[in-house]
């Protein structure tokens, strides 16, 4: 049997991850949702260790069974692979996130979060994103929902090497012209400090980024392209360890 499991960080009542379960129910046998009881964006990798967390049974819109959490996207796949829900599923899907995680992005992103936690667990995994922050409906996601099918399909039949996440981004729109494989590109972000009183809040304007760059994800989605992009859980930057030997720090 076919089992993919499905997570996000917006919510286990999100309209995009409705729409991630109904595309992956026409692809294979099982479907299992486990994700945040709330919001749980820009989280990044947090893991929740040694205080209860609150779970509780629900259901998408169509009657699937869920698992709510009340905790972090990570913490909802951590969980899953203790034994929370069935495991070990064939894939892992995050999302689908309201707004893109491109270039640095992913950093930050509880989506792609929930996905590399389930690389760490040993299951591969894909998340996706929407670049378009007012998508508060189901179909608004549908488009995004099918291409994710489509690269799941291929993704359960091959494989994956290990510590590595396959990150879609997909523009907003009907009319997008297909997938093109990228690299992550550079985000431009225009954060800005408020001050009350004592309190302070990070506030700005929304990023951008560099889009001129042919074959980054962020020229991608720019030009109207869905961008899929493999990412490594191994930071090392291995063009610089010459150069960095040449430092002579270690004798």
């Amino acid at each position: 049997m076919t089992y993919i499991l499905l997570t996000n960080d917006d919510g286990v009542h999100a309209p995009g991850l409705y729409a991630l379960a109904m595309a992956m129910q026409g692809l294979v046998e099982k479907v299992g949702v486990i994700a945040p009881i709330e919001n749980q964006s820009m989280v990044g990798h947090k893991i929740t260790l040694h205080q209860d967390l609150p779970i509780v049974e629900t259901q998408l819109p169509d009657g699937t069974p869920a698992i709510g959490v009340g905790g972090s996207p990570a913490d909802c796949v951590a969980l899953a692979a203790l034994g929370v829900v069935d495991w070990p599923p064939r894939f892992v899907v995050s999302g689908i996130n309201r707004g893109a995680n491109m270039a640095q992005d992913v950093l930050y992103s509880g989506t792609v979060a929930a996905a590399a936690e389930a690389i760490i667990q040993g299951v591969p995994s894909l998340a996706v994103s929407l670049d378009y922050h007012q998508a508060d409906k189901v179909e608004h996601y549908e488009v995004a929902a099918r291409l994710a099918a489509r690269v799941v399909s291929r993704a359960i039949q091959r494989s994956i090497p290990e510590f590595t996440i396959l990150n879609l981004n997909v523009p907003y729109g009907v009319d997008v012209k297909g997938i093109r494989l990228t690299r992550q590109g550079i985000r431009i972000y225009r954060d800005q400090l408020e001050r009350n009183g004592n309190l302070v809040k990070i506030a700005g304007a929304t990023p951008t980024g560099v889009l001129d760059q042919e074959g980054t994800d962020l020229w991608a989605v720019h030009q109207g392209y869905a961008s899929l992009t493999p990412l490594s859980l191994d930071f090392t930057a291995h063009t610089f360890m010459a150069d960095l030997a040449a430092w002579d720090i270690a004798n």
